[in-house]
């Protein structure tokens, strides 16, 4: 039977979550005729196990690979997906009922233009304690941003977010996701530039595709994500020179690393209130620019300074 949809799902050690996207994934309510694709990238704690044995309600593919990250993940479930759409989730995102049914109007209400992506709204689930601190990096800060959406009809490639996203799978066969991003951050993003500003795409917004985020953090984990998006915006920032100044890269390279005794205090500081009902986006913008301001030196320590003028980094 033909598919108008596949659902990619790359998984890693996300046990505790996967069987309720899974289960959710099952429970679509006025979805168009679907498959799922779950790509396992080298998960070592029974997620095979698990998928091999689990009985599907809807078709299926489930595909293993060493653990190359979710660039390589995606680009392998889009190749062997069926369907003339993709839709991405996260392993950690659980879509609401009616999540895909909205994705599919959603294009067809705009021609089912192949040069069409949707994203959706992910906020938190219900079983994440809601902070300010999680709220701000949701709706205004790193993780996110909707509330920074200011048209759903064109929306900027930076929002090209793949734990809630649908477009055709013909655009991703052309610009799949580049595996050159050691950790998972820009990769989406990366991509995303080339599909709508270098390839002619429109991205829109619909906050009714709908998916809670099963996946809390904290300031300290946070700063580690960020560490490592600023040595990936080094390889965004070499693969397309000229947004080199948005990610934060000069052109002798990125800015001094603010001085280290304040950054101890203020860190201090965040980690006394991320959990209090008070929002401080001014401190926690500090910390966290602080810790990507790092990873941009790390970055162009090992990528730019040893990369020879006109190779890929």
């Amino acid at each position: 039977m033909s598919v108008e949809v596949s659902v990619v799902i790359p998984t890693f050690r996300r046990l505790d979550v996967l069987p309720e996207v899974l289960d959710a994934l099952e429970r679509q309510v006025d979805a168009p005729s679907f498959e799922i694709v779950v790509v396992d990238d080298g998960s070592a704690d029974g997620t095979a196990a698990y998928l091999n044995r689990r009985r599907f309600r809807v078709p299926v593919r489930i595909l293993q690979q060493s653990n190359q990250g979710p660039a390589a993940a995606r680009n392998h479930g889009v190749e062997v997906a069926e369907g003339t759409w993709v839709a991405f989730l996260g392993d950690d995102t659980v879509p609401s009922p009616g999540w895909l049914a909205a994705h599919r109007r959603a294009h067809r209400e705009r021609g089912d233009g192949e040069e069409l992506a949707v994203i959706g709204y992910t906020g938190w689930h219900r079983r994440v304690p809601l902070t300010p601190f999680l709220k701000y990096i949701n709706e205004y800060g790193l993780q996110f941003g909707y509330a920074l959406i200011e048209d759903s009809d064109s929306v900027p490639f930076n929002f090209f977010y793949t734990s809630n996203l649908s477009l055709h799978r013909s655009r991703l066969l052309a610009e799949p996701f580049d595996t050159r991003f050691p950790y998972p951050a820009y990769e989406d993003i990366e991509c995303g530039y080339r599909l709508m500003e270098k390839r002619g795409g429109r991205l829109l917004y619909r906050a009714d595709a709908i998916t809670a985020h099963d996946h809390p953090t904290t300031i300290d984990r946070f700063m580690k994500r960020q560490e490592k998006a600023g040595y990936c915006g080094v390889v965004f920032a070499l693969l397309h020179p000229e947004l080199s100044g948005w990610v934060g890269v000069g052109s002798d390279g990125p800015p001094p690393i603010p001085e280290a005794p304040r950054q101890r205090r203020l860190e201090t500081l965040a980690r006394v209130l991320q959990n209090l009902p008070v929002p401080a986006p001014r401190l926690w913008e500090t910390v966290l620019r602080y810790h990507y301001i790092r990873g941009l030196h790390r970055g162009w320590h090992e990528r730019a300074r040893r990369q020879p003028k006109g190779d890929s980094p």
